[in-house]
């Protein structure tokens, strides 16, 4: 099955029109189109549970959660994500079971997010002024490690998040409503891994 050419799920997800700038422009950073259809799967689904249109999230969280596992590699961190939604939604089903199983299997992935954040590709960042650029041209492994280590406190958010999905402790951390603030601008690893951070449903 090619993950990458499948309408499973609706032509405006999808993004499979031809008029679709974000699309190409995501393709040409090296995104494949499962990547931008998780996001926006993701963010659909975080937009439909906050409005109260449940049902419709659901549909979302499960279309994500499949795409991840016909696409991304065992040990993405979006893969943690779909689970983490799926545990909200089988507790608020009552299925605590359910639950449990996929705060396990979130657990388990978000074990790599560490050593993830340490390789994973930052692209140029797009800048106001021709001084910023310079600037991050010149301080390039400054600017890197210094946002390897905002991305390390952003997991440790999310983890902390994650392993208390099953818990009576109110949530610590918002997620879904910082993501159009923190979505880098660019289509790389960061924009991923944040993905995999934020668009978690808010709790409470």
């Amino acid at each position: 099955m090619n993950c990458m050419t499948t309408n499973t799920f609706g032509r405006h997800i999808w993004g499979f029109e031809s008029n679709d700038v974000e699309l190409k422009t995501a393709c040409a950073a090296g995104w494949s189109r499962a990547d931008l259809v998780w996001e926006r799967l993701l963010e659909a689904g975080n937009l439909f549970w906050a409005e109260g249109a449940k049902g419709r999230a659901i549909v979302r969280f499960r279309q994500a959660d499949l795409l991840a596992r016909l696409c991304f590699k065992r040990t993405d961190l979006r893969r943690a994500t779909t689970r983490a939604n799926l545990c909200i939604v089988a507790l608020e089903a009552g299925n605590l079971p359910r639950a449990d199983r996929h705060q396990r299997a979130a657990l388990d992935i978000w074990r790599a997010a560490p050593a993830q954040i340490e390789v994973m590709e930052i692209a140029p960042r797009t800048r106001s002024s021709l001084f910023h650029l310079r600037m991050e041209v010149k301080h390039r492994t400054t600017f890197h490690d210094n946002l390897r280590r905002r991305f390390c406190n952003f997991a440790g958010e999310t983890e902390t998040t994650l392993r208390a999905l099953t818990s009576s402790v109110p949530p610590q951390h918002r997620h879904f409503a910082r993501w159009r603030g923190e979505r880098p601008n660019v289509y790389d690893d960061t924009r991923k891994i944040m993905g995999a951070c934020l668009l978690i449903i808010d709790r409470g």
